[in-house]
């Protein structure tokens, strides 16, 4: 079960003291509040969220969202878990301890939650549309690299950092249906 991920925003869109306070330890928020009882929810300080352009094909959603994911899951200690083991002891390779909440947006939304999070200081991810036509690390990095911040062809963001600064930076995006 997943805590309710509703929050009262705040207009002018600033960090509250306890964001800003919090901002710097982002890695150290990332761990649960532990509870003695199995059946009770886990509590996160931190959400990830991934933004995904609404008008992606299916597997253009499912690409951009592994991608994603894989700068947030290595983006800090701590934030993978343990490895699985069935029942008849066979090893599965270990996941991210928490949800990951998904929701679309437009281009335009898209490019303000980028915005919005650097000037926060949200760890971020991002995927453009012409990381669809690149073959390997280096050529996803150089196309990247060689559009200015505010025209990346944004088709997907990923944002791990405190709970209320996030809502706030992806306030008016889409649950994914």
């Amino acid at each position: 079960m997943h805590e309710n991920t509703n929050t009262t925003d705040q207009a002018d869109g600033q960090p509250t003291p306890a964001e800003a306070a919090g901002s710097s330890s982002i890695t150290e928020a990332a761990a649960p509040s532990l509870s003695a009882d199995p059946s009770e929810p886990v509590r996160f300080d931190t959400k990830v969220v991934v933004v995904l352009r609404d008008d992606l094909q299916p597997w253009q959603e499912l690409n951009v969202t592994a991608f994603l994911m894989s700068g947030i899951a290595t983006s800090g200690e701590g934030l993978v878990g343990e490895n699985y083991r069935d029942a008849d002891g066979n090893d599965y390779l270990p996941m991210l301890r928490q949800p990951v909440m998904v929701m679309t947006a437009d281009a335009d939304k898209l490019r303000s939650i980028r915005t919005k999070a650097m000037g926060r200081g949200i760890p971020t991810a991002i995927y453009t549309e012409e990381l669809f036509s690149t073959g390997h690390d280096a050529a996803n990095r150089a196309a990247v690299a060689g559009v200015p911040a505010e025209e990346l062809n944004l088709v997907g963001v990923a944002l791990r950092g405190p709970k209320n600064g996030v809502d706030r930076v992806v306030k008016g995006a889409r649950m994914h249906a």
